[in-house]
């Protein structure tokens, strides 16, 4: 079984064995200036911005991806609980936050 991360406090039908504690990952993401004018057009005309949803979509994969690799270093194949944040940080740059805990299941 690969590393199971999930919202819930629990993965059904498997016991917690051991608690591991909480583990993390971040990514920061920049808006370059063409895709904020493109991004800006395409809100006054009502539409999605694809650029910026496909940016968001990377970053949460790669702190996703950091919160794995510390479960994992602990000895974790289960990551229960996980909470992700998206937080304005500065103009122009987001940070997608996660975090859970790590845990050995059966």
């Amino acid at each position: 079984m690969g590393m199971i991360v999930t919202t819930t406090p629990t993965v059904e039908g498997h016991p917690v064995e051991e608690y591991l504690g909480v583990v993390t990952g971040e990514a920061i993401l920049g808006a370059h200036i063409g895709r904020d004018i493109l991004a800006t057009f395409t809100d006054i005309v009502g539409g999605r911005s694809a650029e910026y949803e496909e940016e968001v979509q990377n970053a949460r994969q790669v702190a996703l991806e950091e919160l794995g690799s510390e479960a994992k270093r602990r000895g974790a194949n289960a990551v229960v609980g996980v909470d992700i944040d998206y937080e304005v940080i500065r103009e122009g740059m987001i940070m997608v936050s996660v975090s859970g805990t790590a845990v050995r299941i059966t």
